[in-house]
């Protein structure tokens, strides 16, 4: 597929497939087309040119509505509503798409809170938490549906390095007890190695993606230099 804006094709001839529960990585520099692909991927914007399957439904508007059902998506910021408890966005989806009663949507919402370890700030407002507490919300929220794949912008982003390891904990944790397939967009290093079964690089210069497989395979044995320099930044080798 071509991926970018109408009159603007910023990624061409992309193709990659992801792998019932594993953890797939979207990377690459600034402006690359990372965050552009998985638009596309979350149905925000249409692809320039081929097909885009997920959850084995190609995109259009005649399986949007089936296909926002199979889907979660936790935004960088983590997109809480600050007039609402997190309890209370966490319900949101429920009280929109299902026909749950009020007691099974606080109960389901209480479940989900629990399960990224928020059980005791159900009553707490977004201005009250952190920020690693603002991205666990987040993901109780995308989770309400109970979708097929979970979509991840930046989960580290504006977190220290402690709560940024305990985020992709919870990442692991949710892969191994719920089987949960994730999309992530990052270029943090440390989560990637952690996390990622598979990764997808782009490349803004070349409009296209340069490299797919394991990152630490990548990392020890890719003969691209922009791969090798963007995975091995930071050593020291002498």
């Amino acid at each position: 597929m071509d991926a970018g804006y109408p009159g603007t094709v910023i990624l061409k001839d992309v193709c990659f497939e992801v792998k019932r529960g594993e953890v797939f990585i979207l990377l690459g520099g600034s402006g690359c087309g990372k965050s552009t692909i998985m638009k596309h991927m979350i149905g925000l914007n249409p692809v320039l040119a081929g097909t885009l399957t997920v959850a084995g439904m190609e995109w259009n508007r005649r399986n949007r509505a089936a296909l926002c059902r199979k889907i979660g998506v936790m935004y960088q910021s983590g997109a809480l509503f600050g007039s609402m408890n997190l309890l209370q966005n966490v319900m949101l989806p429920l009280e929109e798409f299902t026909r749950l009663k009020r007691r099974e949507r606080e109960e389901k919402a209480r479940e989900l809170l629990a399960r990224v370890d928020l059980a005791d700030a159900a009553a707490k407002m977004p201005s009250e938490i952190s920020g690693g507490m603002k991205k666990r919300a987040a993901i109780a929220r995308a989770m309400a549906l109970d979708p097929e794949i979970l979509f991840l912008d930046e989960p580290s982003a504006g977190l220290d390095p402690i709560t940024s390891s305990a985020l992709d904990d919870l990442i692991l944790k949710l892969k191994e007890e719920q089987h949960m397939t994730f999309v992530v967009v990052t270029h943090e290093l440390p989560s990637i190695f952690k996390i990622a079964d598979r990764a997808a690089m782009f490349d803004k210069a070349r409009h296209g993606m340069i490299a797919l497989g394991d990152p630490r395979e990548l990392k020890a044995s890719s003969k691209d230099p922009f791969v090798l320099n963007f995975f091995n930044r930071g050593e020291i080798h002498g």
